[in-house]
């Protein structure tokens, strides 16, 4: 059988079982998109995603990760979507904060920033790469008039996204496609632009991820990405320091962190010409950008506000996992959904930890473009 025979395969699997787990379910969100899945389906995603992690912090369950990155990262999301929406919202990533600047405005920012620096415009096609059920996507196109399309190789996101872009009228501009990162199905220099945003970083080698994208872009096209990375203060060695990146990882469905230098040298290993390059988590913000999940209240603009990060404080996470696993136990929520809030709560203690002590960054900012001269 023939590796696009395999891939189909893989893919009528998937999306045979995301029917079989979500059912109607996208057209709800949070807690109540939650109880509405099928329990026996559930106990499996949840199954399927924990044997991954069985052996610990271990070079052996690493590797493990690593050969299985696409199905651990497919269970990781059907698994906290409908959490990640409850808490955090339709942009599943962290943002730089303003004193005077409410929450979602910070998300919007953030995105519109990205689109920026690419000098992405309304002539362009656009790829997001790891799109999430399209939050980013639907901002920049507003903010662009761009037209996007969105890769993802979880069926249930791409349920959602395509719901949320005809509820808000934009299904002209942006249309979602199952695929796997690592071996796209676009035809070589498809696209103008290519972004993704903390997604990458479910790739088991980056450089696998940047060529693909690098492929798929056209001769001068930029890529701009919001890479999860390890800093520069971070030692590999440091039994702490290895214990954050564990629990970022086990939480996040990551089959292994990497650091700055890694991420920066697989760009150019690939071909790209690094224009710029910051982390945006380190330039002494009177606001951390980790504060909605260390709970810090007082950084709150909005009454809004108010409400998300008590949701995703240490309260407000203990509240949610305690609720969840009443309602497990009585047979509303399904199997396992516990141990679900248990590793989101493990990612977020190590999160915040990790960038307290500045070992973590969410948002290591690359532009980098194709040479006009690339051959393929």
């Amino acid at each position: 059988m023939s590796p696009v025979q395999l891939a189909e395969k893989d893919f009528e699997r998937d999306q045979k079982f995301t029917k079989a787990l979500h059912g109607e379910s996208y057209k709800k969100t949070g807690l109540a998109a939650l109880i509405a899945k099928s329990k026996d389906a559930a106990s499996v995603a949840n199954e399927g995603y924990f044997k991954h992690w069985d052996g610990g912090v271990t070079k052996d369950d690493e590797t493990k990760r690593l050969s299985d990155y696409s199905q651990l990262t497919h269970h990781y999301y059907n698994l906290v979507t409908d959490f990640y929406e409850y808490g955090w919202g339709s942009s599943f990533h962290f943002s730089r904060y303003y004193k005077g600047e409410a929450f979602r405005q910070a998300t919007a920012r953030h995105e519109h920033y990205l689109a920026y620096k690419m000098n992405i415009n309304e002539n362009m096609k656009v790829l997001d790469v790891g799109c999430g059920v399209g939050g980013p996507g639907r901002e920049i196109t507003r903010f662009t008039d761009c037209e996007i399309v969105g890769l993802n190789n979880n069926d249930y996101q791409i349920e959602r996204a395509n719901y949320y872009a005809k509820k808000y009228n934009l299904d002209d501009k942006l249309s979602y496609v199952k695929g796997d990162f690592m071996q796209m199905d676009f035809e070589p220099e498809t696209f103008d632009a290519v972004y993704a945003i903390e997604a990458t970083v479910h790739a088991p080698v980056l450089e696998g991820v940047y060529s693909e994208i690098y492929k798929v872009l056209k001769p001068g096209g930029v890529f701009g990405v919001y890479e999860w990375v390890m800093t520069d203060k971070y030692d590999e060695t440091n039994e702490e320091h290895r214990k954050i990146a564990y629990g970022i990882e086990v939480g996040d469905g990551i089959p292994k962190m990497y650091s700055r230098k890694v991420a920066e040298q697989a760009l150019k290993n690939v071909g790209f010409e690094v224009e710029y390059e910051k982390d945006l988590a380190d330039v002494d913000d009177d606001i951390p950008w980790y504060y909605p999940l260390a709970g810090d209240l007082k950084y709150c603009q909005s009454l809004g506000d108010l409400y998300t990060v008590f949701r995703t404080s240490k309260l407000g996470r203990l509240i949610t996992t305690e609720a969840v696993g009443l309602m497990e136990k009585v047979g509303i929520a399904p199997k396992g959904s516990k141990q679900v809030t248990h590793a989101l709560e493990d990612a977020a203690i190590n999160l915040v930890e990790g960038g307290r002590q500045k070992l973590f960054t969410p948002m290591m900012l690359y532009i980098a473009r194709k040479p006009e001269n690339a051959k393929e």
